[in-house]
């Protein structure tokens, strides 16, 4: 069952009930912290995954107080609700990657929020692998630095893209968004399209489909199949990860809280 003082101790914010900056930050990155990015969280046995009539007490049982983590769908929903019921004002957004967008021609393939505090936006973000912003991002032309990355949103006309640089790298786009607020509905398409590509995968399951990852105090670590990013203080490495042995090892620090 959904609890606000459950899901704050788990993300090891008790007691943090403020409607403010700073317990929004603390609130963001403890959450990151606690709970990882997991792309294997859901149940397909009865037809799902399930985006729009998401069971959310079930979910939460799973994905916060078990620990389990779970996808933008699972993790920024449940992260939408704590923050309405704490009192913010909070509103759903659709995003896009480049990748997504090339594979499902889809605009909500990623959910996330926006939060209007004291008459300033900030984009909030607790279910994406990474890398991306680790505290809430404001909406501003300016460029912000956190934690040896720096950020910064780029009018596309009728979309804002959401770039991304560490110390030694160039611009990326981490997604494309608009400030168009969402319902839950909205995700029919992609709860569709997911459920046709469930159906269609035939391929062998040798890890190359993994997608996890952990925030860190000072930075973030990633598995992609079988890469394998970690940023830290903004500085890039990435491997490939061949031995079996080490990638089911990685996989496992990664869901349980003890990434390398």
């Amino acid at each position: 069952m959904f609890d606000v003082d459950r899901y704050l101790e788990r993300i090891g914010c008790a007691g943090e009930k403020g409607v403010d900056l700073a317990t929004l930050r603390l609130l963001h990155k403890n959450h990151l912290m606690a709970i990882p990015y997991n792309g294997a969280t859901q149940d397909f046995a009865d037809g799902g995954p399930h985006l729009v009539d998401l069971d959310e007490d079930a979910t939460f049982e799973a994905s916060i107080a078990e620990g389990r983590g779970g996808t933008c769908f699972q993790l920024n929903r449940l992260f939408h609700r704590l923050l309405g019921e704490l009192g913010y004002d909070v509103t759903l957004l659709a995003a896009s990657t480049a990748e997504g967008w090339e594979a499902s021609g889809i605009e909500v393939e990623h959910m996330f929020c926006k939060v209007s505090l004291d008459g300033r936006d900030w984009l909030v973000d607790v279910g994406y692998p990474g890398p991306s912003y680790v505290e809430p991002l404001l909406v501003s032309d300016a460029v912000q630095s956190q934690y040896g990355s720096q950020f910064r949103l780029v009018d596309r006309g009728s979309r804002t893209a959401l770039q991304r640089r560490g110390r030694i790298t160039r611009w990326n786009v981490v997604y494309t968004f608009t400030t168009t607020p969402r319902e839950w509905s909205d995700w029919k398409d992609m709860e569709d399209f997911l459920v046709r590509e469930i159906a269609a995968d035939t391929g062998p399951q040798d890890g190359t489909k993994i997608l996890c990852g952990r925030t860190l105090d000072d930075g973030q670590v990633v598995l992609k199949g079988r890469r394998h990013l970690t940023v830290r203080d903004g500085r890039e490495e990435v491997r490939t990860v061949t031995d079996d042995a080490e990638h089911e090892r990685l996989v496992a620090d990664l869901l349980t809280g003890a990434p390398r």
